[in-house]
């Protein structure tokens, strides 16, 4: 996204939030005290590193140090509890990402908070697409090449994914529905093993996130077949669109953005919403995201709320379709 499209972006989203901010400014010290941001995934990983920098620049805006509680398991469940059992004053929020926003609700016969009802929804991070990738060694240079390797070996073509229920799983879930395939699911503990095991050649092919996967693209240690997105990556201009590919409606990609508990008032959320706006545009934080292939994906609360029940029925017809739980 082009400094033009965010400032835009940022503007529209200043329209709507201007005044009950200036209402919080006059009518309210917050924030008074630390804030706390809890991550749902262990330190060091890209979400808890995103975190960390987004916090770093609303702190300046803010005037509060924000500290970052790492609260992982249960598939950001245990991270999603801790926030809707805090009080609505604005100290607690956190990154929310595919699992808690579309995934959860679905995969789950029972959670413990409600992602429609029990969250006030604050904004927007970032996004950013997945690509088929391939070992070098596969024998399909393209998707269609693929698609019809599949057909001609129903079933014997594995995938790896992080594991059961994660966007990698999930959008070779939804691409087996688009295309009318079969592949066996390999899942591993994470993202990295089963990386691994592709650039090894132990399993053929994955749907990677551009976030841990496009210095491996670029290196040639994977090989990108088509993106998830609905126009070309700026850093892989030589790979086609899944749509370009000849497998319309099915765009995948990862997204984050913040949660706070329930009942926050509104004066609070617009002065967050603000702040993470701000952030978005601020050259460390954009660096970083392009340097993990992210999109900016700045926006009003009302913007990020509308997208997140979007994508949670839109993922949830491919759940059904798949048959995938997780309890």
């Amino acid at each position: 996204m082009q400094r033009r499209t965010l400032l835009s972006a940022l503007a529209a989203a200043g329209a709507t939030t201007a005044a009950p901010w200036a209402f919080a400014q006059s009518a309210s010290p917050w924030p008074d005290q630390p804030l706390r941001w809890v991550v749902p995934y262990p330190a060091g990983g890209g979400t808890d590193v995103l975190a960390r920098t987004v916090a770093e620049a609303m702190r300046q805006t803010l005037g509060q140090q924000i500290i970052v509680d790492n609260r992982p398991g249960a598939a950001t469940n245990i991270g999603g509890q801790a926030v809707t059992t805090s009080k609505p004053d604005g100290n607690t929020f956190m990154s929310a990402d595919n699992a808690i926003l579309a995934f959860n609700e679905h995969l789950f016969t029972k959670l413990p908070f409600n992602p429609e009802k029990d969250f006030t929804y604050v904004g927007g991070i970032s996004r950013f697409p997945l690509a088929l990738v391939v070992h070098p060694s596969f024998e399909a240079k393209t998707v269609k090449e693929f698609l019809a390797y599949a057909r001609a070996n129903p079933g014997k073509l594995n995938y790896a994914s992080p594991g059961n229920g994660s966007p990698h799983h999930l959008a070779m879930e939804m691409f087996k529905n688009r295309t009318n395939t079969f592949l066996t699911h390999i899942p591993y503990r994470g993202a990295a093993p089963a990386l691994q095991d592709v650039m090894g050649g132990q399993v053929p092919c994955m749907f990677l996130d551009l976030a841990a996967g496009l210095p491996v693209i670029q290196s040639g240690k994977v090989r990108a077949l088509a993106i998830g997105s609905a126009m070309r990556v700026a850093a892989l201009p030589d790979v086609p669109t899944l749509a370009e590919a000849g497998v319309p409606n099915t765009e995948v990609y990862a997204f984050q953005g913040i949660l706070a508990p329930a009942g926050l008032p509104a004066a609070i959320t617009a002065r967050l919403n603000g702040d993470l706006n701000k952030a978005l545009i601020n050259p460390a934080v954009v660096k970083r995201m392009t340097d993990f292939g992210m999109e900016p994906l700045p926006g009003t609360p009302e913007q990020f709320r509308a997208m997140a029940r979007a994508e949670s029925k839109r993922w949830g017809e491919i759940i059904k379709a798949a048959g995938v739980k997780l309890d």
